[in-house]
């Protein structure tokens, strides 16, 4: 019998001269384009996100539709700032089958976001960033050294237009040798009775998060 092996597809950031942390998510995850999102008026990127709903509104021959989907995506962007604003800069949309339910599919929101610190132990800064307002608690040591895992449910605002009244959101926070930022990864679900599963899912994100190139073994051998 042969042995499965895992297949990743590396985004073009895990290459950037930049870089300071690489993780990789499962299947049924799409990366949502946070930089087109939040384009300023006038810039490239605004420009191509107006070509996108442009034609996306061209098929739609219902103005009442089009109307929505208009307010749809402006709700988005102002999400998107607002991510931006805490220091996000990767999110993604999670779709996946409940086979242990009705065979529906759930919706996710992954999010991976620095945040700074006071420079302390890093055992001491995990347990910190779990320690008030987290259900569920569990500190952890992974490749990458200390962290910790909690969850926080939140009540839906009506006025946000989601047809859900409670989220489900499992943290997982990870100190950076630098001792000057936390790494926080975030897996939000309007599915709670899932919580095993999906905290099962972010715990092996995090286990596979490094903030050493993991791929620069591969570049010396080219």
């Amino acid at each position: 019998m042969a042995e499965d092996q895992n297949t990743y597809i590396l985004s073009d950031s895990a290459t950037a001269p930049d870089r300071d942390a690489w993780f990789a998510l499962p299947a049924g995850f799409t990366p949502l384009p946070l930089d087109v999102l939040t384009a300023p008026v006038g810039s490239p990127g605004a420009s191509r996100l107006r070509e996108v709903v442009d034609g996306i509104l061209g098929a739609v021959p219902d103005g009442i539709v089009r109307q929505q989907i208009i307010g749809q995506l402006a709700g988005a962007q102002r999400m998107m700032l607002a991510l931006r604003e805490e220091g996000v800069v990767h999110c993604s949309l999670g779709l996946h089958r409940d086979d242990d339910g009705d065979g529906r599919l759930l919706t996710s929101f992954f999010t991976f976001r620095w945040q700074e610190i006071s420079r302390a132990p890093r055992h001491l800064t995990a347990a910190r960033a779990v320690a008030a307002g987290h259900d569920r608690i569990e500190v952890l040591d992974l490749p990458c050294g200390p962290a910790a895992l909690g969850e926080v449910a939140r009540s839906v605002a009506p006025d946000l237009g989601i047809a859900v009244e409670r989220l489900l959101q499992i943290h997982a926070y990870l100190p950076h040798p630098d001792g000057s930022r936390l790494a926080v990864l975030t897996l939000t679900t309007p599915a709670p009775q899932r919580r095993a599963h999906y905290r099962a899912m972010l715990h092996d994100v995090a286990e596979h998060v490094s903030f050493d190139d993991p791929l620069v073994h591969l570049r010396t051998n080219v």
